[in-house]
């Protein structure tokens, strides 16, 4: 069984979601888009003085980017790559997120 077999929707979408990851993945590579990081654009002027912006963008943009070469071997190997690949992408979306918010909470701060 392949991803193939247990995809339901057309295969442009996860093309379409590897474009948007890599735009985003560009912007925060950058060191710009501090904006679309979930808590930072809500904190308050001190509360975001703690934190360095630029590494927190390079930081949020690394893992985004762990994320998105993921989607795109995905949507390379549709046919060939076995269905467990989604439960791998699944794991390994979730360990990056966590090792994201530590370094996040670490070494970003001032």
């Amino acid at each position: 069984m392949t991803l193939k077999d247990i995809s339901n929707g057309p295969d442009w979408i996860l093309w379409a979601v590897f474009v948007i990851f890599l735009l985003l993945t560009i912007v925060l590579l950058t060191g710009h888009g501090a904006n679309l990081i979930a808590g930072y654009n809500t904190a308050s002027k001190e509360e975001k003085n703690k934190y360095d912006s630029k590494r927190l963008c390079r930081v949020t943009g690394v893992g985004m980017l762990v994320i998105t070469v993921f989607i795109l071997v995905m949507a390379i190997g549709e046919d060939v790559l076995p269905a467990v690949v989604a439960y791998v992408f699944g794991a390994v979306t979730i360990m990056d997120c966590v090792v994201m918010i530590i370094l996040m909470n670490t070494i970003c701060k001032r």
